[in-house]
Order: C-alpha cells, then sequence, then structure tokens
C-alpha cells in the first residue's frame, strides 16, 4: 500500500508579515512549513519560534555545511529553540497547549561522513536533555536546480549511502531518485522531495520537478512546495487542491 506522503510549504518570504499573513491563511490546511535561507537571513530565529507558536512544525532547511564541531554546534542551538517559544513569541489561544516543534533540518552530505555524525549525534543528545523528540537530520544530495548528467542518480545514491553511514534518518532528493533510494535503503529512509509542480505550473529555476502525485508513487516522504501555493491567488486553495491530488 502507498504511504501518504505530507506537504511542507517553503516560506521564502522577506518578512515576519509576509509569514504570518500567509500561515494564518494556510490555516489548519498545512502542518509543516520549511524555514530556509531567505526568510531565516531576513528575520532570524523568530521565525522558527513563530511557526511553532502557531502549533506547527519546522523544517529548518539551512543546509549546514562546516567542520563537524561547528555544525554540532549550530544543531543544538536549533533543537533548543523550542525551548524558547514561550518566552518569546505570542502563542495563540487556541495553541496555547499545543507548542509546535522542529520535525528536521538539513545538512550538506558534501560536508563529510564525520560532519553529518556530528550533527546528528548533537541533535538527539539535546533533544534527550530537553526531553523532546529530536529532529530528523536529513542530508542535501544534489540540488533540484541542477541540470541532469550522466552519473547523477549514482552520485545521489552514494551520497545517501554515507548519510546512511552517518547515523542520518535520511535524505533531500528530487522525485527522479527517490524510487530508487527507496529500493536501497528501504521503508524507514526518509525522503523529502523538492521542486514540486502541480501539474500545468511553472517550473521556475527547477530542473527536476515532478508533479506532487508521481513523487508520492516514488516513495517521497514529504513534498516541499513553495510558490504553487506561496504565490497563488488562495494559498489555502492551492494547498486543498494539491492535498486532493496526493490524497482523493
Amino acid at each position: 500500500m502507498m504511504k501518504k506522503s505530507e506537504i511542507i510549504v517553503a516560506l521564502d518570504v522577506d518578512t515576519l508579515e509576509e509569514l504570518r499573513q500567509l500561515v494564518d491563511s494556510l490555516g489548519d490546511s498545512v502542518n509543516i512549513y520549511k524555514i530556509g535561507s531567505q526568510v531565516f537571513s531576513a528575520c532570524g530565529p523568530a521565525a522558527v519560534r513563530f511557526i511553532m507558536a502557531r502549533g506547527k512544525q519546522v523544517f529548518l532547511d539551512l543546509k549546514y555545511h562546516d567542520i563537524p564541531n561547528t555544525v554540532a554546534s549550530a544543531v543544538r542551538c536549533a533543537t533548543g529553540l523550542v525551548s524558547a517559544v514561550e518566552r518569546t513569541a505570542p502563542v495563540s489561544g487556541e495553541n496555547a497547549q499545543k507548542i509546535g516543534s522542529l520535525l528536521m533540518y538539513t545538512v550538506h552530505t558534501c560536508g563529510g561522513e564525520a560532519m553529518m555524525k556530528a550533527a546528528a549525534e548533537a541533535a538527539r543528545a539535546c533533544a534527550a536533555e530537553l526531553k523532546i523528540t529530536a529532529p530528523l537530520t536529513v542530508g542535501v544530495t544534489v540540488l533540484t536546480s541542477e541540470a541532469h548528467g550522466d552519473n547523477i542518480l549514482q552520485l545521489v545514491l552514494d551520497r545517501a549511502a554515507m548519510a546512511r553511514r552517518a547515523g542520518l534518518d535520511g535524505v533531500v532528493a528530487s522525485c527522479h531518485e527517490a524510487a530508487a533510494i527507496r529500493r536501497e535503503f528501504g521503508e524507514d529512509f526518509v525522503i523529502v522531495t523538492p521542486g514540486i509542480r502541480p501539474s500545468g505550473s511553472d517550473v521556475g529555476d527547477q530542473q527536476r520537478v515532478a508533479t506532487p502525485r508521481t513523487a508520492m508513487e516514488n516513495g517521497s516522504n514529504y513534498l516541499v512546495i513553495g510558490r504553487p501555493i506561496v504565490k497563488a491567488r488562495d494559498p489555502r486553495q492551492s494547498a486543498l487542491d494539491i492535498l486532493k491530488e496526493l490524497h482523493g
């Protein structure tokens, strides 16, 4: 039986007000939001805390890539953000008893096995200290903006294997490699797929794109969707249409 995929909305905006408007307009149609380098550079950790204060989950996509100690320190800080939510972000009445969490974050696999292992261990250790669920550590394999190459599948599989050895929970990869990753690494290995475009959508700067349904059929657990929802005239309806395509 095909596992249902979950959607993640990429909040690629410049201000907390834009972020707030989007999250409020999407309401209960979306539960997971991606905080990437654009909004994090503009708003900092406040963007993460805001999403958690709304009772939602965060996919922190900063693609950590540095020496192992530096990455481990950054991951500890990211994992601990949830402990500051009640002190620093407004909690709406309906979510007063339901603070969100850091669902997962990204490291770049080209940072090497030692770096990835340090990140995963730091996340789990910090979560244990705080008595919270550890965030998933996922490794970015090859960016979906890169064009097809003769050896791209093997490169993605090699990097996924390195991530698995380092103790990561999964990888970020395009739909085109998802089926092979699923066959190679089994059902418990998490696959996050960006570059998702509903039928008829503009592909933008993405090269390796797929429809939501195709990505789910290929084994992706999480589908990252940005512009088709964020730039839609009615973001909530766009999200609901995508969910309908996925799950019927």
